[in-house]
């Protein structure tokens, strides 16, 4: 979906296709024709911007094979269908049932996420659509912070440094320019904005920036104003931003909201968990302390009969429940969040970022009651989500295109 900002640029809105997890390029093909144009017919529109995601092997079978490449991007154009972003995040093995740590491997430390990246970056190049000439990546934030010690942090520098070129020879090859976001999360070695600016100050190259993803904003407590402003007055890029939203819990405390979050801690995704401790607290083995924030890896941990968290302030855990369906009460969610940060990204006189994505992963780790039964509930659920997108943007002043 795009949309003509009041300044003549044009936003672009997608949503990200890692709702259905796909390993192959046959399994992507299988989306395409499945989920996402079905997505687009639902909407009632002639084009549908999609956020790819491409696992290591079909990244693979289409930097390798020119045909291959070519016959996506004609599927895509048959099927009504666009991509001007991908989600580089995962790596693979993200419809495994149990993907929990796994999601942050490899890091910017291995090679391998260089040359995936850099693939990834090559196909996009020749899936763009031909008016268009600016595409972007969201990317693992470095590193799992138990995972990062100083020499994995001169050959993480390093390997940026080394996409940073290849992006600008990509471009002179092309005549297309790829962007790359750092997509802060909690729990990794940048898990908030403060955390990116330092090590993309450093870097100091336009390629390679943030994706701003407003569930982890919310969940580690960030003031999207604050975190924006500070990114802007740094000079870092917003590649892309995510609009997603996590799980708030006001009372933790009560056995009836305890009762409620527990029905979101399931076995397949990380639900980093995390309150404000204006003291704040040194860590333990069991918690993660940092900026006045406590937390714990998983939601479980934090519901654990002698959990470390304390339920004097509220809680919030990243897991991303769709954008249109706030959690039935006691819960809710940090919907909030996301319309003051699109407020500040695409509201004013110029957008800070041209590259929307709706990323609501998690449908089918949803409580059974909420889960979609059948693909066409699917379906209805992310256009549902596409369009409240589209009405907060229409609200902002942007106006629609064909």
């Amino acid at each position: 979906m795009r949309f003509r900002h009041p300044d003549g640029s044009t936003v672009h809105l997608a949503y990200c296709t890692n709702v259905h997890p796909a390993e192959t390029l046959d399994g992507v093909l299988a989306q395409l024709r499945d989920h996402c144009e079905p997505v687009r017919r639902r909407l009632g529109r002639d084009r549908l911007g999609i956020g790819l995601w491409l696992a290591r092997d079909a990244a693979h079978a289409l930097v390798t094979d020119p045909s291959a490449l070519r016959g996506l991007r004609s599927e895509l154009d048959r099927r009504g269908l666009e991509v001007v972003t991908l989600n580089g995040f995962p790596y693979e093995g993200f419809g495994a049932e149990e993907v929990k740590y796994r999601v942050y491997k490899p890091d910017w430390a291995d090679p391998e996420r260089l040359e995936h990246t850099t693939s990834l970056a090559r196909v996009l190049a020749g899936l763009l659509p031909d008016d268009v000439t600016d595409g972007s990546i969201s990317t693992l934030p470095l590193a799992w912070r138990t995972a990062y010690d100083e020499t994995r942090a001169d050959k993480a520098r390093a390997a940026l440094a080394t996409l940073a070129e290849r992006l600008d020879a990509l471009q002179d090859l092309t005549g297309r320019s790829i962007r790359v976001g750092l997509e802060p999360e909690p729990g990794c070695v940048v898990e908030t904005t403060r955390d990116a600016i330092a090590p993309l100050t450093a870097i100091a190259h336009d390629r390679i920036g943030i994706c701003v993803d407003t569930c982890h904003l919310a969940t580690s407590f960030e003031d999207p104003h604050t975190a924006l402003d500070a990114l802007t007055a740094a000079r870092v890029p917003v590649v892309k931003s995510q609009l997603s939203a996590a799980l708030h819990a006001e009372h933790p405390s009560l056995p009836e909201v305890r009762d409620a979050l527990a029905a979101f801690a399931e076995p397949r995704f990380l639900h980093q968990t995390r309150t404000v401790t204006p003291t704040g607290p040194a860590a333990t083995a069991a918690t993660v302390a940092t900026a006045g924030l406590r937390g714990t890896d998983d939601l479980d941990e934090a519901l654990a009969d002698d959990g470390p968290l304390p339920g004097t302030a509220p809680w919030r855990a990243h897991f991303h429940v769709p954008l249109h369906a706030a959690p039935a009460a006691p819960l809710t969610s940090t919907l909030p969040v996301l319309k003051a940060a699109l407020t500040r990204l695409v509201g004013g006189p110029h957008p800070l970022t041209r590259h929307l994505e709706v990323e609501t992963y998690t449908w089918q780790a949803l409580p059974p009651e909420l889960r979609p039964r059948a693909r066409a509930q699917l379906t209805d659920g992310i256009a549902a989500e596409l369009t409240l997108a589209r009405d907060l943007l229409t609200d902002l002043g942007l106006k629609e295109l064909p």
